[in-house]
């Protein structure tokens, strides 16, 4: 079994040192597994392509570099280091490049994978942070178990429930859906995981905490309140509004 991290990352030096620290420190024992963690340095104007190179030398936990000469979109920066450095056969964790995985993160899904033979994807709960790595009561992120990829759908259209990073899917799951969507600015990794929905895949509820989720002035979803919430599931809906209307599921807001 094999896990591979993805970050893309932009001029977020203050951050990423820990983030990468975070993967390094991940302990498999006392299951097997191998991990690396791959970063798409996404043209950053920062020292992070330099303090990166000097990272990829170091023994350990295999970090590999893409550097980009001109910036990309989340979806395009993902599917680049999935489909160029990902093994086939392997497990997809996206990991943000202010937030920090849990030592134990990749531990528990593995466990879950093991327990779950054939399931593609799995779900985990996260809490929320400040800058300083600091805990915020009453922000902490709880996955909700459904009994249907339609009753998950129903949810996340009525935006009762939402999913980000706190996911590990299958390389194989993520080939047959066709990727993050290149065009989509915000939410590109809840559009992926309607489709996942859409081709009857449940997510297996996992009952751990897959990472801390650093709120800062400078999050790349800073005023994403219900209003823009609502407008982005109205995007994601308009794609697949064909198939979702056939499962009867209304569009936002109604």
């Amino acid at each position: 079994m094999h896990f591979s991290v993805i970050t893309p990352t932009y001029n977020r030096l203050q951050f990423l040192p820990e983030t990468v620290a975070s993967v390094r420190a991940s302990v498999s024992a006392p299951l097997d597994f191998s991990f690396e963690h791959l970063i798409c340095e996404n043209a950053s104007t920062d020292d992070t392509a330099e303090w990166l190179r000097s990272e990829a030398t170091k023994e350990g936990v295999p970090l590999r570099v893409r550097s980009q000469a001109t910036k990309l979109l989340p979806g395009p920066a993902r599917n680049l280091l999935i489909s160029q450095d990902a093994p086939t056969d392997g497990w997809i964790v996206p990991l943000d490049d202010d937030d920090v995985l849990l030592q134990r993160a990749l531990y528990h899904y593995a466990a879950e994978i093991q327990q779950h033979d054939g399931k593609p994807w799995f779900v985990a709960d996260f809490l929320r942070v400040d800058q300083d790595r600091r805990y915020l009561p009453n922000e902490d992120y709880y996955a909700w178990k459904f009994d249907s990829p339609t009753e998950m759908l129903r949810a996340i259209f009525k935006a009762e429930h939402f999913i980000q990073g706190n996911v590990c899917y299958s390389r194989a799951l993520f080939d047959e859906v066709g990727g993050y969507d290149e065009e989509i600015e915000m939410a590109e990794d809840l559009d992926l995981y309607v489709r996942f929905l859409l081709a009857g895949h449940l997510p297996v509820i996992c009952p751990h905490i897959s990472h801390l989720h650093r709120f800062h002035t400078n999050n790349v979803s800073i005023g994403v309140d219900a209003d823009k919430h609502s407008k982005d599931l109205q995007v994601i809906y308009d794609k697949y509004a064909e198939q979702l209307q056939a499962l009867g599921i209304e569009r936002p807001g109604k």
